[in-house]
C-alpha cells in the first residue's frame, strides 16, 4: 500500500492515543468535580466547564454521564491533586499537575522519568518564579472582530487575547485573564453565547530557554513518559519553542 499509507495510518493512531489519553484525563476531571460539588452542572462551575471541555474534544456523551454516575457513587476512589516541579536536562523547567489516589506511586513514578534522563526534581514552590498561572480560553475565531471583542471583555479581568495555530494549522483565538478572574470570564463568554473549544487554568511562562534540537530530543523524551502516566493531568515546560 506504499509509504502514503503507512504515514497516515501513523498519525491516526497517534490521534487516537492522543483522545484516548484526553479523554481519560477528562474523565477524572468530571469525577473529582461532582465530588467537589454535585452531579449538577447548573449549580458546578467545575462541572460545567469540565463537561464543555469533553464535549469540544468529541468525548462521546455516555462515557461523560458515566463519569458522573461513577463519581457519585460511595465506592468511587478519591483523588488527591498534586504539583511536582523540577528541570529536565539543558536547564528546562518542567512542571506537573497530578490527580492520584496512591501519592507514593505518583511521586515514585515522576522522581524516576526525571532521573531517568538526568533530570532532578525540586521541592514545592520552586518554580514560582518561572510560571504564571492563568486563566486560558480557546474558541474559533471565525468572522468575529476580535477588537471589539477585547473592549467586550475588559470588564471581565481580560489580559491579552491573539490567535495561535492548533496542530491541525487551523487558527483559534486566545484569551488570558488573571488566575482568580477565571469565574468572571467564564460566565462574561458564556453570556455572550461563546462556543469554547476549552477553558483550563494554565501556567504559562515567564521567561524560555533557548536550546538546540538535539538538546530538546531530552527534553521531549521525559515531557512523553510523563505525559503517558495516568496520573499526570498536564505538563508545562519554558523550552523555547
Amino acid at each position: 500500500m506504499g509509504r502514503a499509507f503507512e504515514f497516515r495510518k501513523e498519525r491516526k493512531f497517534k490521534r487516537w492515543a492522543k483522545m484516548a489519553v484526553q479523554f481519560t484525563r477528562l474523565g477524572k476531571e468530571i469525577v473529582m468535580a461532582v465530588k467537589d460539588a454535585g452531579p449538577n452542572p447548573d449549580t458546578n462551575s467545575r462541572l460545567r466547564t469540565a463537561m464543555q471541555n469533553a464535549k469540544a474534544v468529541n468525548m462521546p456523551k455516555d462515557r461523560v454521564e458515566a463519569a458522573i454516575k461513577r463519581a457519585s457513587s460511595k465506592d468511587e476512589k478519591d483523588y488527591e491533586e498534586l504539583v511536582y516541579e523540577g528541570y529536565a536536562p539543558h536547564g528546562v523547567a518542567v512542571l506537573v499537575e497530578t490527580a492520584t489516589d496512591n501519592t507514593n506511586r505518583t511521586v515514585a513514578n515522576v522522581r524516576s522519568y526525571f532521573t531517568k534522563v538526568g533530570g532532578t526534581l525540586g521541592k514545592t514552590g520552586s518554580l514560582d518564579f518561572v510560571f504564571s498561572r492563568k486563566s486560558v480560553f480557546r474558541f474559533e475565531p471565525g468572522e468575529r472582530d476580535l477588537e471589539e471583542l477585547e473592549f467586550e471583555l475588559i470588564d471581565a479581568g481580560l489580559e491579552d487575547l491573539f490567535v495561535e495555530t492548533d496542530e491541525e494549522g487551523n487558527d483559534v483565538a486566545v484569551i488570558h485573564a488573571a488566575y482568580e478572574d477565571f469565574g468572571k470570564m467564564q460566565k462574561t463568554l458564556e453570556a455572550m453565547g461563546m462556543e469554547l473549544k476549552s477553558a483550563k487554568l494554565e501556567r504559562i511562562p515567564l521567561s524560555t530557554t533557548e536550546i538546540s534540537e538535539t538538546d530538546a530530543a531530552d527534553v521531549i523524551k521525559l515531557i512523553d513518559r510523563l505525559e503517558e502516566d495516568d496520573d499526570v493531568q498536564a505538563v508545562y515546560h519554558n523550552m523555547a519553542e
